[in-house]
């Protein structure tokens, strides 16, 4: 199905409306008057976009503005944005490949920081042979900050299990826990245990939550500076500024969206939490149901949902999605559709 007019709570398709429980616009701020004010106003500062090298001699401040806002904001000594967060995922797994010996990925890794070549962190739920005998190895654990068809973060506590001597370069892809998850919504980093050997890396999209297209890789200055350096980096057009900039002062919007899609995961999870058929968490904006027929069922009564094949997986993909701006009777309709 092809929209004509981008969603919001609800959409509109061949001239009828349609609850809208799809996308992952958890904040819902593309349509809020005050955001697009932001936006209006940072492109008339900045124009739509700044087709420039990012290391050339005439720099606009706001990258660097917005980027050591990014460090603060992940807890990390410093970050970098870039057009995409696909990009960004990908530019950090390039740099790891020239100097780690190995990769692992935990299951259901997005594409965009799954390397060729790598293996898996579990084999039959039990931690793979050579992570417990490995020894003074550099080596990289790529995992989303939540995964498809998951409700809440990974535990780390399979990190405890690797010897001390390696290196781990821990790369966490944030794109669907920044903005919801964490303290004003800074994401899942914080989960990660504190030892000198685990080198945080994370990658992320800003199009989810924040409403702004773009992406960041945030970590060491050590880390970063091998990214700037990469030739591909630097023939490359940066992020829009005017979106970084709206980033930068949207924060108290950000915030005060973050507390109703609060209000209205409890909500739904206090009367979806004993349906079977239903995998949800209170503190996360998307749940699962189990029917891979829900889709048309829901359709059939108004309610568009997302489904399709996961790129990682080979179950079909049902995913309902709130967002801050929907309303309880929005929410009642869903529950009673779902419930019944």
């Amino acid at each position: 199905m092809q929209l004509e007019k981008a969603p919001t709570t609800t959409a509109s398709l061949n001239g009828k409306e349609y609850l809208y429980f799809s996308g992952t616009s958890y904040l819902g701020v593309a349509f809020l008057p005050e955001f697009k004010e932001l936006v209006f106003k940072a492109i008339d500062k900045w124009g739509t976009s700044y087709g420039s090298s990012r290391s050339a001699n005439i720099k606009l401040a706001i990258y660097e503005k917005g980027e050591t806002f990014l460090a603060d904001f992940l807890q990390t000594g410093t970050a970098v944005t870039l057009s995409s967060g696909t990009l960004a995922g990908q530019f950090a797994i390039k740099t790891l490949s020239s100097f780690v010996d190995d990769f692992y990925f935990m299951p259901k890794t997005h594409p965009a920081i799954l390397p060729k070549n790598a293996f898996p962190v579990f084999n039959d739920l039990k931690l793979h042979q050579s992570l417990k005998t490995l020894k003074n190895k550099k080596i990289s654990i790529v995992l989303d900050g939540i995964a498809a068809f998951e409700t809440g973060p990974f535990s780390f506590d399979f990190l405890d299990k690797i010897d001390v001597s390696n290196t781990i370069y821990l790369v966490i892809d944030e794109s669907h826990s920044l903005g919801v998850l964490g303290k004003n919504g800074n994401g899942i980093a914080h989960l990660v245990p504190k030892r000198k050997n685990i080198k945080l890396i994370i990658t992320s999209s800003l199009g989810k939550a924040f409403g702004v297209n773009g992406g960041v890789i945030a970590g060491d200055l050590s880390f970063i500076n091998l990214i700037k350096k990469d030739n591909l980096f630097i023939g490359c057009a940066g992020m829009s500024p005017a979106f970084l900039e709206v980033f930068v002062n949207a924060q108290q919007i950000y915030r005060s969206q973050l507390l109703k899609l609060k209000s209205n995961m409890e909500y739904v999870f206090d009367h979806l939490k004993k349906n079977t058929a239903i995998t949800i968490d209170k503190s996360y904006p998307a749940f699962f149901h189990s029917d891979e027929q829900i889709e048309q069922i829901l359709f059939d009564k108004d309610i568009l949902i997302t489904s399709f094949y996961y790129a990682t997986s080979a179950k079909k993909f049902n995913r309902i999605v709130l967002n801050a701006n929907h309303t309880k009777e929005q929410l009642d309709v869903l529950i009673d559709s779902i419930n019944n």
